[in-house]
C-alpha cells in the first residue's frame, strides 16, 4: 500500500483526536482499540472524540535530535494527560522551553508534522500548546 493511500485512510484520526471507550467497564483508550484490554471479548468498544484539553504529566527537552528534526531543535516532547484520563505523547509548541512545568494546562492544536519530499503531500497532526 502506498504512503499516500495510507495517509488518506487515516485522515479522521489525524485531524480529530479520536480514541475508544468500552461501554462495559468505561475504560478510555488512545489510540483507538478494537478490543477492550480489560474486558476482552465481553467489552463493547465505541469511538470517542476527545476535547483536546489536559495537563503535562511529564516532559523532556530534546537538545540533540535526529537529522529530520534538527531545524526545530531544541524542542519539547511531553506525556499529556487528557481531561478524559488517557495519556499520549506529543510535541509541545508555542511555548518557552524554560517555563514548561509538570501540571501546566495544555490544549491540542493542529500543525505540520512533515511532508513527502519538497513537492510532496504535507501531513498535519496534533501537537499541544500551553493554555494561558
Amino acid at each position: 500500500m502506498s504512503d499516500i493511500v495510507r495517509t488518506w485512510r487515516h485522515i479522521p484520526q489525524r485531524y480529530n483526536l479520536i480514541g475508544s471507550k468500552c461501554t462495559n467497564c468505561e475504560g478510555v483508550y488512545f489510540p483507538p482499540r478494537v478490543i477492550c484490554p480489560k474486558c476482552r471479548r465481553k467489552g463493547k468498544i465505541e469511538n470517542i472524540q476527545f476535547k483536546g484539553k489536559g495537563k503535562i504529566h511529564s516532559f523532556s527537552i530534546v537538545e540533540t535530535p535526529t537529522d529530520e528534526f534538527k531545524i526545530i531543535a531544541p524542542y519539547a516532547v511531553a506525556i499529556i494527560e487528557l481531561d478524559e484520563g488517557v495519556k499520549l505523547t506529543a510535541q509541545l509548541v508555542d511555548c518557552d522551553l524554560n517555563e514548561i512545568e509538570i501540571g501546566n494546562p495544555v490544549e491540542m492544536v493542529f500543525r505540520k508534522i512533515g511532508e513527502d519530499g519538497e513537492d510532496g503531500v504535507i501531513s498535519y497532526g496534533f501537537k499541544f500548546k500551553p493554555i494561558k
